[in-house]
């Protein structure tokens, strides 16, 4: 699992000297992954979630599918006509 990035700050002049830093290399633009997290959990439930729809619409019937798209259009013309 890879680390995650650092917090922007939202004022600019703070924003400013971060970057700063960064690009000089005084500070590390990732921080390290806290221990107390399981890491293969995480990567676990990615990997289910990256192949969940998939896996889904195999298992549904053409009737089923046909009648979710049909609902799915409906909510788009709904939208775009307001």
């Amino acid at each position: 699992m890879t680390a995650k990035r650092l917090k922007r700050p939202r004022d600019p002049v703070q924003l400013g000297k971060l970057v700063g830093d960064i690009l000089t290399g005084q500070i590390e633009d990732r921080q390290a992954t806290p221990e107390g997290r399981a890491t293969d959990a995480v990567e676990f439930a990615r990997k289910g979630g990256l192949k969940g729809g998939k896996a889904r619409a195999k298992a549904l019937t053409p009737k089923q599918r046909t009648e979710i798209a049909r609902l799915a259009a409906e909510a788009r013309w709904k939208k775009s006509n307001r």
